[in-house]
């Protein structure tokens, strides 16, 4: 027994003496990195007490104070929420103490790349303490966490155009034979998985014998919107390419999907009713990986050049050179004095966060205090349905903006 015991001690000892050395092994460069892996923590320990939970919340009397006890539907929920709660607070938190920061002397900057140890301890304290909080809290929560989530949604979309026009102009100023063929196959292979896509929604969700006239209208919208993409790109004040336009429309069918997929399931329309445990736990498990994708992709791309993300202090936002070029030691001693300004926004960093902590916990619920409209179905519902539509909209009309806007506003740099 004592011999069990002491090796017991030695193997505690030794995984927190891991657990240390793991965490003070974050330097500056895996700092974001290891907030994404704080946040995918996040993420399962809200799935695995929406699954568990319930029984232990339906115990506590300042949370069922109800005169009839809701169903375990109803504390699934509010297991999520506040776990979602906790997290939100915990970035928030440090959004507004990042706020104005500008060079790497602020000794703000340590905080968000140093002491991890009390950020873990911190952010596992604020979710144990969002569980003691009053119902009416957590119900405000999850009011204003749709309108959050639509700004995520917004920031998807704006961190996806982003990428596709820097990815075709990184392509385009090589100037090469065999980067412009490159362009012209992904476009043609975006265009190919668009229309066949869309053949796919008129038979899953048309079906022949059912009024279906909302189903077809969004169908026929989005190819409408395909088909206006390319005709803006290719206007000649435009000068603008194929690669972005496919690519969001190949986007904006995803979306269209997403959205019709997550129609009720004894919406008649809807083809997936008879599959509805593999539709629900296949669109959860896209939708979280999409949330993970989008922070970690935001994470990554918050230190580049995108005015968006970057301060007008960072050094990547200039790309100014002294005129007149200096001998090393004076550029040592100008190095010595100068502080070094930071490579990006550490307030919207953490505030990219906050509003996927908001997305997260809708996506779990369904948009819905109810957990979506279907049971035990998440994602589910006609809030998700034009959650997901309006986006697609949102998504079209920002993409023709960022191609008719200099030509508008030649003056204005954007």
């Amino acid at each position: 027994m004592w011999a069990a015991s002491c090796l017991a001690s030695c193997c505690a000892a030794c995984a927190c003496e891991a657990c240390r050395s793991a965490v003070g092994s974050i330097g500056r460069r895996s700092a974001r990195i290891a907030y994404c892996g704080l946040f995918g923590l996040s993420l399962i320990v809200s799935w695995i007490l929406r699954e568990i939970a319930a029984p232990l919340l339906e115990s506590l009397p300042w949370i069922n104070h109800f005169h009839k006890t809701p169903d375990r539907e109803w504390f699934e929920t509010d297991a999520v929420l506040r776990v979602s709660l906790g997290n939100f607070l915990f970035f928030t938190i440090l959004a507004v103490l990042m706020m104005g920061i500008k060079n790497q002397k602020d000794p703000r900057d340590r905080l968000h790349h140093g002491g991890w140890m009390a950020k873990i301890f911190c952010w596992c304290v604020i979710v144990f303490l969002m569980f003691f909080v009053p119902n009416g809290v957590v119900s405000f929560y999850e009011s204003i966490s749709k309108f959050g989530s639509g700004f995520f949604l917004l920031v998807q979309v704006v961190l996806l155009l982003d990428f596709v026009h820097g990815w075709n102009d990184s392509w385009v100023s090589k100037d090469e034979q065999f980067w412009y063929m490159a362009l012209l196959v992904v476009s043609l292979v975006c265009y190919v998985a668009t229309f066949t896509f869309s053949g796919f929604l008129f038979h899953w969700f048309t079906p022949s014998g059912h009024d279906c006239g909302l189903n077809s209208f969004l169908i026929v919208l989005t190819l409408v919107l395909v088909f206006v993409f390319a005709v803006v790109a290719l206007h000649p004040k435009v000068n603008g390419s194929l690669l972005p336009a496919s690519v969001i429309s190949l986007y904006c069918t995803y979306l269209c999907y997403s959205g019709l997929v997550s129609e009720p399931r004894d919406y008649e329309c809807n083809s997936f009713h008879k599959h509805s445990k593999a539709v629900s736990t296949g669109s959860l498990t896209i939708g979280l990986l999409t949330t993970v994708l989008s922070v970690v992709y935001s994470a990554v791309r918050a230190g580049s050049s995108t005015t968006l993300l970057s301060p007008p202090t960072s050094p990547r936002a200039s790309s100014e050179k002294p005129l007149l070029p200096f001998d090393k030691v004076e550029e040592q001693d100008m190095k010595k004095e100068e502080s070094v300004p930071v490579s990006y926004s550490y307030s919207f960093f953490h505030l990219i966060f906050s509003l996927a902590s908001m997305y997260s916990a809708m996506l779990l619920t369904g948009w819905s205090s109810t957990v979506g409209e279907s049971g035990k179905l998440v994602d589910v519902g006609w809030p998700s349905v034009w959650v997901r539509i309006v986006t697609g909209w949102a998504t079209a009309a920002l993409f023709i903006w960022s191609l008719v806007a200099p030509i508008l506003f030649p003056d204005r740099e954007f």
